[in-house]
């Protein structure tokens, strides 16, 4: 597998749902309210990963959709660990308890996953 390329596209897919959260916080609807920002990035997730499993699948890579990506999803929960805890959400009153306990955190992490297990099944029924 190449693992170094599905790492580096996780770490592209987390960088934009990154740059989306944090456009999100100057959005004045949007900004106060956690669950709506989830909503939005829950939406935007799928075409996001869908562009990172198209980079991954190009020239014929025929790894399993659901290793890519777990793969994919634990570079981001690692990011998430190195960047968004210590620098967005510790000083904001947090805690990696309270970030990584967070349900709709799995739920995004899941819908990333399923998306590119679902766009590697449709590539190979072709």
């Amino acid at each position: 597998m190449k693992h170094f390329r599905a790492i580096s596209i996780g770490a592209m897919v987390w960088a934009f749902i990154f740059l989306t959260f944090a456009v999100l916080e100057f959005v004045p609807a949007i900004k106060d309210s956690l669950n709506l920002q989830m909503l939005v990035v829950g939406i935007l997730i799928v075409p996001y990963a869908i562009f990172g499993a198209s980079i991954f699948y190009r020239n014929g890579n025929e790894e399993n959709g659901m290793k890519v990506g777990v793969i994919m999803a634990l570079t981001a929960l690692i990011l998430d660990a190195l960047v968004t805890v210590p620098l967005i959400e510790i000083p904001r009153g947090g805690s990696y308890q309270s970030f990584y306990s967070f349900p709709l955190l799995w739920l995004l992490a899941f819908i990333n996953i399923g998306t590119i297990y679902v766009y590697w099944r449709l590539k190979n029924n072709d």
